[in-house]
C-alpha cells in the first residue's frame, strides 16, 4: 500500500471511508459492521458515525445507521461540472418512451458504478434505484462498459481491489472470465448482462465518450428477462441504445466546445 503524503489528513480519509462503507448491498449497517469494513476501532467508528449524524449525512435508529440524501451534495459539484445529468436527461426520456423500459446513466467510482441520471418506467429490481445508487461495476452492464474503457494499468488496479462475489448463479466471478467479457465489450461497442446482478434482470449498456474519445459514462436499458429474448434485445433494444449514446456524446461535445 502506498504511504500517504505529509499533507494527508487522516481524519478526513477515515470519515470518507465510513461513508463509502454504505452501498447498495449494505444500505444499513451496525457500528460493528462499519468498524470491521473500515478497519477502525469501534470507539473511533462511533465518533465518526455520530459526527456524520450531526452534520445530517446519516441517520440511526439506535442500532443501525443509514445515509441520508444530503450525502449526494458531496458529489454535486463534480456532477454539475460534468453536465451529464442535464445533457443525458432528455435523451433518456426519449429512449424510455421509445422502448418502454427504464433508462439510466452512470459513472465509475472506485469499484462501483454510481447512477447520475435515470428515467424509471417500472420497478424491475428488488432494490429501489435513485440518483446516487451504487452497484458493483463487475456485475453490471454499465460497469463493464466503463471497465472496458479503462487503460490496462487502471483496469489492473480496479480488478485488484474488486471483490468478485456471486450475486446470482450466473454472475461472472473470475478475473479471467471478466477480462474475456470486457474484451468482447470493447469489440462490440456495447454490453449485455443477463441476470448476473439480479435474477430476472437483463440489462444492456453503451459507452458515452468525451471529445477525446475517453469513456466518461455509460447509458443503459434495463428490462425483465421475460419481456425480451436475447435475440430481441440485439435486434430491437441495442440499436436504440447506441443511437442514444451517440446523441448524448454529440451534445456533450457541443457543450464542451462552447465553454
Amino acid at each position: 500500500m502506498t504511504e500517504p503524503s505529509p499533507e494527508y489528513v487522516q481524519s478526513l480519509g477515515r470519515g470518507l471511508a465510513v461513508i463509502r462503507s454504505f452501498n447498495a448491498r449494505h444500505p444499513r449497517r451496525t457500528l460493528s459492521e462499519v468498524a470491521k469494513d473500515t478497519g477502525l476501532t469501534r470507539a473511533t467508528a462511533r465518533r465518526f458515525l455520530l459526527t456524520l449524524i450531526e452534520l445530517g449525512y446519516l441517520r440511526t435508529d439506535g442500532s443501525q445507521f443509514w445515509l441520508t440524501p444530503k450525502v449526494l451534495e458531496l458529489g454535486y459539484s463534480f456532477l454539475s461540472s460534468l453536465s451529464l445529468p442535464d445533457v443525458a436527461g432528455p435523451h433518456l426520456e426519449t429512449l424510455a418512451e421509445r422502448v418502454r423500459e427504464s433508462t439510466s446513466v452512470s459513472i465509475l467510482d472506485g469499484t462501483d458504478i454510481v447512477y447520475v441520471a435515470r428515467v424509471p418506467v417500472s420497478r424491475i429490481m428488488t432494490v429501489s434505484i435513485d440518483i446516487g445508487t451504487r452497484f458493483p461495476a463487475f456485475a453490471t452492464s454499465m460497469g463493464r462498459v466503463l471497465l472496458a474503457g479503462l487503460e490496462p494499468e487502471a483496469l489492473d488496479r480496479h480488478l485488484a481491489e474488486a471483490e468478485l462475489i456471486p450475486l446470482t448463479e450466473a454472475t461472472i466471478t473470475t478475473q479471467r472470465q471478466l477480462r474475456e467479457e470486457l474484451a468482447r465489450v470493447r469489440a462490440d461497442g456495447y454490453c449485455v448482462v443477463d441476470q448476473e446482478l439480479e435474477q430476472g434482470l437483463r440489462s444492456m449498456a453503451a459507452p458515452i465518450r468525451d471529445q477525446t474519445g475517453t469513456v466518461v459514462a455509460a447509458v443503459n436499458i434495463s428490462t425483465q428477462a421475460a419481456r425480451y429474448s436475447l435475440g430481441e434485445v440485439h435486434a430491437t433494444l441495442i440499436p436504440a441504445l447506441l443511437e442514444t449514446s451517440a446523441a448524448i456524446e454529440l451534445d456533450l461535445t457541443r457543450i464542451r466546445s462552447n465553454t
